[in-house]
């Protein structure tokens, strides 16, 4: 099997796997629900997809049972019980190993369909899932059980349609097909909300943990330079408190906490007369060899050198 990047539209898709009639309009739309057993025997179709293809068409299914994993752009997503997938045409992509193991207990339902046989809708699809997916950073989202048994319903319809004799199936399943767009970009749409809401709760969560840090070492720098110290008193883990402190104030933990011991040193070198071996007692340096090598390493220069200056440029009393 060539192992190069292929182009691969729904004609490939037909040639390497055996759909019934009523599964199938001409060459631009498939529709089907295959599970464990059915997708292991479309050996032909798997070894394709063992390597980046990518699809000139739109893909959208749901995953009824099972779980594995699917690599989109080079990015990979975990696909899961309930999950709804959509991919745009131009979209790479590529089942993960190991494929038979993962796909023993699926049920899976699918639709195919060209970028042709969405000719004469007013749907902008690309615009619908594109921007929705970059936003929500992946393609697959999972279904409410109410939403679930919508798209059940759908299905169920659509195979109906296909199975009967009605003349004008194809303009009845493309009319079903922007009908269930809409419902799917609702989902989105709710989804995108979820996450704004979460992201806003976060965020305020975050400042209210760095208002609180900020307090901690206004009142216990002198005392405590330890990151593990504050996140005991804020019942966090260092880890965590690191992390929050980072993404709220742009700087680290030990950073605000260094820049608060440096500001105190500086302070009592200048305005006290206080020795600097009291100072290093004060500041709880566990001598000066540290507390001169802490003082240089963020002003430049010793702490003897700072009060030599400073009071040189002191003015008179």
């Amino acid at each position: 099997m060539q192992q190069a990047l292929q182009n691969i539209g729904i004609q490939d898709i037909l040639k390497l796997s055996s759909f019934a009639d009523e599964s199938v309009l001409g060459n631009d739309f498939i529709l089907g629900e295959t599970t464990g057993i059915r997708a292991i025997q479309d050996s032909r179709l798997l070894e394709l997809l063992r390597y980046p293809v990518r699809f000139d068409g739109y893909i959208l299914f749901f995953l009824k049972k099972g779980r594995f994993q699917i690599d989109f752009n080079l990015s990979s997503y975990e696909v899961s019980e309930h999950s709804l997938l959509v991919s745009v045409p131009g979209n790479i992509i590529k089942l993960s190993s190991p494929l038979e193991e993962s796909l023993k207990e699926i049920d899976l339902v699918f639709i195919f369909f060209s970028k042709q046989f969405l000719s004469g809708l007013h749907l902008d699809f690309n615009r619908v899932f594109q921007e929705s997916v970059r936003l929500l950073e992946t393609p697959c989202i999972t279904l409410s059980d109410e939403q679930l048994t919508l798209a059940e319903s759908y299905f169920r319809l659509a195979r109906q349609i296909l199975a009967s004799n009605h003349r004008n199936k194809q303009e009845i399943i493309r009319g079903l097909l922007s009908s269930l767009s809409y419902m799917t970009e609702d989902v989105w749409t709710e989804q995108l909300q979820h996450r704004a809401a979460l992201r806003e709760e976060n965020t305020s969560r975050a400042n209210q943990i760095f208002d609180r840090f900020m307090q901690l070492v206004t009142e216990y720098h002198n005392e405590q330079h330890s990151m593990s110290f504050y996140a005991n008193k804020m019942s966090l883990t260092p880890k965590y408190l690191s992390r929050i402190v980072k993404e709220a104030s742009g700087r680290s933990g030990p950073e605000w906490i260094d820049a608060y011991v440096v500001l105190e040193a500086q302070n009592l070198l200048r305005y006290s007369d206080e020795t600097i071996k009291e100072i290093v007692y004060k500041l709880n340096f566990p001598n000066s060899s540290s507390f001169n090598k802490f003082f240089r390493l963020h002003t430049g220069i010793s702490p003897s050198e700072y009060r030599r200056e400073r009071k040189q440029t002191a003015p008179d009393a």
